[in-house]
């Protein structure tokens, strides 16, 4: 089944910023987002509001706006300049040639369902992640230009699916979601380095993986991809996994409810 556009569109960009709430990502502290869902958007102006730290999940771009915190960091790879890691050299060894994938319009199945619903079981009994309220991508399916739909296979199996945003200067990483019997193969980080080379072959500059969080067990694996940058005072600049920079957690500001301010996002990447 092909996934459809919503039929109905909003005439104008709606914007707005959430309550201060707990953050998923550092459950000690509270966090806000300011939302644009603009379902019109174009891949270039999205390429220039991604270059700006902000993010898209279906119609709706984010980006955090917490009063007290600032440890969530837009992070990306330069292409040219990546040297994978041993580890890493190995998990493209393992998986190269074993591993099939497919590039094309994103669809969904029952053999997706499924996978969606053993990775989120997975995350829930392995890393603490809140129960998932659906059982499917749903929105981020609900795109306002096109995306790609990554599938890897394992034999005849669904092993991993990824969504990625091909955009004029970079590729962008959206969800990647994979089969918890395959924990082994290391998928997330094998779908990582076909980014890297994909977008090598396409000849574009970046790849953007969202946000690095330190403390964070789901988001620090990006730091592995080295070197990278992060967006710190509107700057691109090379990033050190042992240094977070910015207004880090002040654990005296308090809000009107005398709980600790900080940062959540909806969105795991």
């Amino acid at each position: 089944m092909v996934a459809r556009q919503p039929r109905e569109r909003l005439e104008r960009t709606l914007i707005f910023t959430t309550p201060l709430t707990k953050c998923e990502y550092l459950p000690d502290r509270l966090c806000q987002l300011r939302y644009e869902v603009n379902p019109a958007l174009q891949p270039g102006a999205y390429m220039e509001r991604l270059r700006d730290g902000w993010r898209r999940f279906g119609l709706a771009m984010f980006r955090p706006d917490c009063p007290s915190c600032s440890m969530c960091q837009s992070l990306r790879i330069p292409v040219e300049g990546f040297q994978p890691t041993r580890s890493q050299r190995r998990v493209w060894k393992k998986n190269h040639g074993v591993v099939r994938l497919r590039i094309g319009t994103p669809t969904f199945s029952a053999e997706r369902r499924e996978l969606w619903k053993k990775f989120h079981r997975h995350g829930q009994q392995v890393k603490g992640w809140p129960a998932e309220t659906g059982n499917t991508p749903g929105l981020i399916l609900q795109t306002p230009f096109a995306i790609e739909e990554w599938t890897y296979y394992v034999g005849d199996e669904l092993a991993a699916v990824g969504y990625v945003d091909a955009l004029p200067q970079g590729l962008s990483a959206i969800y990647f979601y994979w089969h918890p019997d395959h924990q082994s193969r290391s998928l997330g980080t094998f779908n990582v380095l076909t980014l890297l080379a994909a977008a090598r072959e396409r000849n574009v500059d970046h790849v953007y993986l969202g946000y690095y969080v330190k403390g964070c067990r789901s988001l620090e694996y990006k730091a592995r991809f080295a070197p990278s940058e992060v967006l710190r005072a509107g700057t691109w600049q090379t990033f050190m996994a042992d240094q977070v920079h910015g207004s880090e957690y002040d654990p005296t500001s308090r809000d009107d409810q005398g709980r600790t301010s900080g940062a959540e996002h909806t969105h795991r990447e």
